[in-house]
């Protein structure tokens, strides 16, 4: 029963610790070259003098016919750490019925949000805050300090256009596999036509699906477009970017109509979001807005970097005097823990803030807590007689179900805090979340180290206790 949870999660290799063992050292190897600085230069003395070579940060530039990926690996700071802008938008709901305020106002969230992604923001922050009949915008561009600039872009309401084929690109599909500005041409309908769009379900196979609802000028409109458009696709533009591109199969006389494609939930919720962004434009108004000095944000990097360091130094040494060449084995586990949760802070990609780095030094103590309660449990079983191997087993075994318990805990408690849902009674702040996202990923990477890891390190490398005492 004790060696079940290595060979569920890397069946085959479990059996050979040798092979696993070449794995996790391949798996260190990546992961290392991921975690290099964005800034590295090597310099090497030759021949009186010395030869330079700047290395720019890893990554991945690969292109398959007009399939074509491109990813750097670079850490992202927040905006604690970095730099950038805080702005505080009030958005006025006087034109807007009260019971559609909070739709219109996650609905500018959602505008806003795609702006300043599309702007090349590294991991906004933007969250809608209400507070009685104040109806607010939160912005947080980490990295930005182009204030005017970054306030132009959030600071425009949606546009909603409706397009077609132009005339030179009709007798051609192709065209249309992706519709651009350049071959299409607007329609008389436009976001201002809208007037609702809601999600629903399609009655027959249950799939989500987008309502629309057009006002009775926008109706007369669409029913002339869809009568000219039979058999053609129409295209549905947000701020010049195309959503979806149906084919309109019959005139449309009612003013309203099913926009569907296979959506799952969140994508027809995200789209009737979008939809509504364009049909009720919220107007906002700059009530705060500061600029967030990088200085502070170095400062607390180096002051936390430095205490994280002198705190692993001292489990470390800890870990060796008390465990000896065990305390070294769970040691190199942790510096391949370490290695695996900055590749996955830059591959994600996470956004680190300073409540983050904290989260990361917290799992480290609960991946060295996993080991420390293994060696305990070898120990006892050793002193019981067991032959070393395979008290060493019996002793992962018993301790997983404790280890499985405190991990998995920290775990729910990690979810509860990042509040996926975006529930109002649970915090939503950027700083908490960075906080609980840094728990979780390192507290699952600390079960994979603390378990499989050390574990695959001692069955390779261990050769038993010396003296014959543990």
């Amino acid at each position: 029963m004790f060696d079940v949870l290595p060979e569920v999660l890397l069946p085959g290799m479990a059996k050979n610790p040798r092979k696993l063992f070449i794995f996790l050292l391949i798996l260190t190897f990546i992961v290392a070259i991921i975690d290099l600085p964005e800034k590295l230069t090597i310099s090497i003395p030759w021949q009186g003098g010395r030869i330079q070579k700047e290395i720019n940060p890893p990554n991945i530039n690969i292109q398959v016919g007009s399939l074509k990926l491109q990813k750097t690996f670079t850490t992202h700071l927040g905006l604690d750490l970095a730099g950038g802008i805080h702005v505080a938008l009030e958005a006025d709901m006087k034109n807007i019925p009260a019971e559609s305020r909070m739709s219109a106002l996650e609905s500018a969230r959602q505008v806003i949000e795609r702006r300043v992604n599309f702007f090349g923001v590294s991991e906004p922050v933007v969250q809608h805050v209400k507070s009685g009949e104040t109806y607010r915008v939160i912005v947080e561009l980490p990295g930005v300090t182009n204030i005017d600039q970054a306030l132009s872009l959030i600071g425009q309401t949606a546009k909603l256009e409706f397009r077609e084929l132009t005339d030179d690109q009709e007798s051609t599909q192709a065209a249309f596999l992706f519709p651009t500005l350049e071959n299409t041409q607007q329609v008389d309908l436009t976001g201002k036509d809208l007037k609702r769009a809601t999600l629903s379900f399609n009655s027959n196979n249950g799939e989500p699906e987008v309502a629309i609802e057009f006002t009775p000028d926008g109706g007369k409109k669409f029913a002339d477009i869809t009568k000219r458009l039979i058999g053609k696709p129409l295209a549905i533009f947000l701020d010049d970017t195309p959503l979806m591109w149906p084919t309109v199969k019959t005139e449309i006389t009612d003013g309203s109509g099913i926009i569907s494609g296979g959506f799952t939930f969140d994508e027809a919720k995200r789209l009737t979001l979008q939809l509504n962004a364009g049909a009720l434009p919220v107007p906002v108004t700059v009530v705060e807005k500061r600029i967030v000095g990088a200085t502070l944000g170095a400062d607390s990097v180096s002051k936390s970097v430095r205490a994280g360091l002198i705190g692993l130094g001292i489990v470390a040494l800890f870990m060796i005097l008390k465990y000896g060449w065990l305390g070294l084995y769970a040691d190199l586990a942790l510096f391949v823990y370490g290695l695996i949760t900055l590749a996955l802070y830059r591959l994600i990609p996470v956004t680190l803030t300073l409540p983050g780095i904290a989260g990361f030094i917290l799992s480290i103590g609960m991946a060295v807590d996993a080991n420390i309660l293994i060696f305990e449990r070898f120990k006892e079983e050793y002193r019981k007689g067991k032959p070393w191997q395979i008290a060493m087993e019996l002793g992962f075994g018993k301790a997983w179900d404790s280890i499985r318990d405190a991990n998995f805990t920290t775990i729910i408690t990690s979810i509860i805090l990042y509040n996926p849902g975006n529930w109002d009674f649970l915090p939503s702040s950027g700083l908490v979340r960075g906080f609980a996202a840094t728990l979780f990923i390192g507290v699952v990477i600390s079960l994979f180290t603390g378990i499989i890891v050390t574990r695959t390190f001692i069955r390779v490398l261990y050769r038993g206790p010396k003296g014959g005492k543990a």
